[in-house]
């Protein structure tokens, strides 16, 4: 998979996004900028809630920026609780989307969520993303989308992890890899590029090595960015950014 890079066209167009001050200029210097719209009155029933965020009983709609899910679990790390961390990124992750309380109260019902949450940031100190993300995928109800939101927000957060720092990872991004692999592989002559991408890279589900995989090609990717003399920033969190907004296209 690794050395399925990016391709120029893709270099190019993710330097005009990057250059073009209606879309990804604003992130010149790292996504702390990225925004989501959430309403904080449907969160009245998760616990515990981040201390900065919204009042959930005067406010209707409020917005959350990635730098300031960051401040939030620095804040929660300091107090200890990685549930309210977990609320944080959730919330983040979620948007306006309706089940997303519902849901997350769900993950932190369960008598281990503290304890998995707490496990999972001590392996990502000690062992890295990969190991964290296995104990993480125990917790019943979260899946990988959104506990890679945990991992990715508490990864910028703190100061020193193992390894390359997390990055989300959901259907979106698995699906931009699922047709790069195909159209490389039917580039090559393998027919069968397309079934054998498709199940690698699933809309949901992927395994910890699939996960050690993606983070390893999306390293290398931003490697290939920041050598291309676009003035691409040293963060790959700003390629994923990217390629969620749809930057490059595949078609």
């Amino acid at each position: 998979m690794l050395e399925l890079l990016l391709p120029m066209s893709a270099v190019e167009s993710l330097g005009q996004w990057l250059a073009d001050p209606e879309r990804g200029q604003r992130y010149a210097n790292g996504s702390g900028p990225h925004t989501i719209p959430y309403a904080p009155s449907t969160w009245m029933a998760v616990t515990p809630w981040p201390t900065a965020f919204a009042d959930r009983a005067a406010a209707d709609s409020a917005s959350v920026s990635r730098a300031e899910v960051v401040a939030a679990v620095r804040a929660a790390e300091q107090s200890e609780s990685w549930a309210e961390a977990f609320v944080a990124t959730q919330v983040w992750g979620y948007g306006v989307t309706g089940y997303g309380p519902y849901r997350t109260r769900q993950v932190l019902a369960q008598p281990s969520a503290e304890a998995v949450l707490t496990e999972a940031v001590s392996l990502l100190v000690d062992e890295g993303a990969v190991a964290a993300y296995e104990v993480l995928h125990t917790l019943d109800g979260l899946g990988p989308a959104f506990l890679t939101k945990f991992l990715y927000f508490a990864g910028q957060a703190l100061p020193d992890v193992k390894g390359p720092r997390p990055l989300i990872l959901d259907s979106v991004l698995a699906g931009i890899l699922r047709r790069h692999a195909t159209k490389v592989g039917r580039a090559d002559g393998y027919e069968w590029s397309e079934a054998i991408a498709k199940w690698i890279w699933r809309d949901s589900g992927w395994s910890s090595h699939r996960y050690d995989v993606y983070l390893r090609w999306m390293y290398a990717a931003n490697e290939r960015l920041a050598a291309a003399s676009i003035d691409w920033p040293a963060a790959p969190d700003v390629l994923e950014l990217a390629l969620f907004s749809a930057v490059w296209d595949l078609e």
